[in-house]
């Protein structure tokens, strides 16, 4: 409804009608940004550095692999870190399937979800002893102060067909943009050199001078629930059935096809969803209908399935980790002067004592 031109003259009223819709939520999500930058409604600091990672559309744009490439990179300088999320499609109070994820590929850093990221993050300070926070999904929530400010953008989709929700898939207008510190350009191996070129671009009319740095997110194997992995050879030249409940799946589908793999079958579900037995089942009639010899899946909906096997099939995930294909050391000094920071707050805090 929102993608594609028609001439059908029912999707063109329908389309109207949500441009129309569209209009009064950019007011209002204009309007309340207004509030913050204006110290109307108040931003509310905490006393260690906030390094936010988030995104201008809805949908998948590879942040949880950068959000966890970000808190590897600060593990490794033997920094506390501990992620913040608001926690959306978990399950009666639980964790959701990036925060699930996240564990499975940093089961030493906490993580913690709350819509009330302030509260989060003073018991991060307080009872984990948290030395940095970084925030996913952060670039809407501003209540929460933040050192460092991430915005990711799909090179395959980057302004939502244009619009704001509902007509499109931006959460604010373009302009918004201009609050963020480093923009990053995500899945720029899935175009071509001269449309990346037109769209940094496009975002240095909007940003100015704003760094941006390009990455790619690319397949490196192929894992099961029960820890266990095969290589990406393993997937070359075979018939491949797969399922997923990510916001673009043509991502996750195009990753597979780029490694030799030919999908017969796909069954595609809603950002988040909560598999069920009848859709587990459904699956399971899939493949025993069908001629595919592999079950793929992403690493979102393994944490969620949580089986080795549908039936007779085994089911595997494709893991994909962020490659930097420039920029990164933008990246590395942005976040070593964020590191600096809390070094420099951790010394006024033992002068005080």
């Amino acid at each position: 409804m929102i993608s594609g031109p028609t001439w059908n003259p029912l999707l063109i009223l329908l389309r109207f009608g949500l441009w129309i819709l569209s209009l009064l939520y950019a007011l209002i999500v204009t309007f309340r940004n207004v509030l913050f930058d204006f110290g109307i409604k108040r931003v509310i600091k905490v006393p260690v550095p906030v390094i936010s990672v988030g995104n201008i559309t809805t949908g998948g744009t590879g942040k949880t692999p950068m959000v966890a490439w970000i808190a590897k990179w600060l593990r490794d300088r033997d920094q506390r870190v501990t992620l913040l999320s608001r926690g959306y499609g978990g399950i009666d109070g639980g964790p959701n399937d990036e925060a699930l994820e996240l564990y499975r590929r940093l089961p030493d850093v906490p993580h913690l979800q709350n819509p009330d990221r302030v509260t989060s993050a003073l018991m991060a300070i307080e009872e984990l002893e948290a030395e940095v926070l970084v925030l996913d999904d952060g670039f809407q929530h501003r209540r929460l102060g933040r050192n460092l400010e991430i915005v990711l953008i799909d090179a395959t989709c980057p302004f939502g067909f244009g619009y704001v929700l509902p007509r499109g898939l931006m959460r604010e207008p373009k302009r918004g943009l201009r609050r963020a510190d480093l923009i990053v350009i995500t899945r720029v191996a899935n175009v071509d050199t001269e449309y990346v070129t037109q769209l940094e671009n496009r975002i240095t009319a909007i940003c100015g001078d704003t760094p941006t740095i390009k990455v790619s997110h690319e397949p490196t194997r192929l894992v099961n629930s029960s820890g266990n992995h095969l290589p990406l050879v393993s997937l070359q030249g075979r018939r491949i059935a797969t399922f997923c409940a990510i916001g673009n799946p043509m991502a996750f589908e195009n990753s597979i096809q780029s490694i030799g793999a030919q999908i017969v079958e796909s069954r595609q579900f809603p950002d988040h969803h909560v598999f069920t037995q009848d859709d587990i089942d459904s699956l399971e009639s899939m493949m025993d209908d069908g001629d595919a010899e592999m079950l793929i899946c992403t690493c979102k909906d393994l944490v969620k399935v949580g089986i080795d096997r549908i039936g007779d099939h085994e089911i595997w995930a494709l893991e994909i980790e962020v490659v930097l294909q420039s920029g990164e050391d933008t990246l590395n000094a942005m976040l070593e002067q964020t590191v600096g920071i809390n070094k420099l707050l951790q010394s006024a805090e033992v002068n005080d004592g």
